[in-house]
């Protein structure tokens, strides 16, 4: 069953997109797109990236180098994709805040270019494995830079609000609770792989634990965003104003002047 091509496989493969695909018709017909286009895009994007690389996979005539090269190109794009979408968040999070809001997204994504030019660089001049064809082996260092940029990313993400003593709205918590379980897997599994620290005929096994993953990241997102809550919690105290409420005032301030 654990074998390439298996019926499993199959459906690992497909199956979490075809969620996706469905997932992304919903968010359209319930116009929450707007608030997450950048997430909503990266939905489609990665959907139709991975119908474009299994049909590759099972077609004859396209080889391993063909395959591995579409692959490296749709990981650029979605990577970016990826990085945006965490900064959507954070945006969300600093809505009433918009002079922290303004620095934080060009922070973000300053810093997003840079370590996605040095994900490139590390997958481009990184010591050629002769075991390997190269194309491969650019492939696993490139997935493993851009899933420790994006993990630690997602880190962050999380003891930030945390520090800042921040409320979660549901939909952005699924979101992240979903990217941050999607980044810190891949991580470790493609570390693994890129470093051998096992024997080759164990990778099978990660491409099936990552995809099986995904599989449950995609029905997270579902449940967050698809789903309301049981019962919405009010509160009829005043909530204490936060670090970030007098940061922000202060920002806009220096500013002005």
């Amino acid at each position: 069953m654990l074998q390439p091509h298996s019926l499993l496989w199959h459906y690992l493969w497909l199956g979490p997109h075809l969620l996706q695909v469905g997932l992304a018709v919903l968010l359209w017909q319930r116009k929450l797109h707007r608030a997450f286009p950048i997430f909503f895009a990266y939905l489609v994007f990665e959907a139709a990236e991975e119908f474009t690389l299994y049909s590759m996979d099972i077609a004859p005539s396209v080889t391993a180098k063909a395959w591995w090269v579409a692959f490296c190109v749709g990981l650029l794009l979605e990577g970016g994709l990826k990085l945006g979408a965490v900064g959507e968040l954070f945006a969300h999070l600093l809505r009433g805040r918009p002079a922290i809001a303004r620095l934080t997204s060009e922070v973000i994504a300053a810093v997003g270019a840079a370590l996605i030019l040095f994900a490139v660089a590390a997958a481009a001049y990184a010591p050629v494995d002769q075991q390997q064809p190269v194309w491969t082996y650019r492939g696993y260092v490139l997935l493993q830079s851009f899933y420790i940029v994006e993990g630690g990313l997602a880190l962050f993400l999380f003891l930030f609000v945390a520090y800042s003593k921040l409320s979660w709205d549901r939909k952005d918590f699924g979101i992240a609770l979903g990217f941050g379980i999607l980044f810190c897997q891949h991580v470790a599994t493609w570390s693994i792989t890129a470093s051998k620290t096992l024997p080759v005929n164990h990778y099978p096994y990660f491409d099936f634990f990552n995809m099986a993953t995904y599989h449950i990241c995609v029905v997270i997102w579902c449940y967050y965003l698809l789903i309301p809550p049981k019962k919405p919690v009010t509160s009829a105290v005043a909530l204490p104003e936060n670090n970030l409420a007098a940061w922000n005032r202060e920002l806009e301030r220096l500013i002005q002047q």
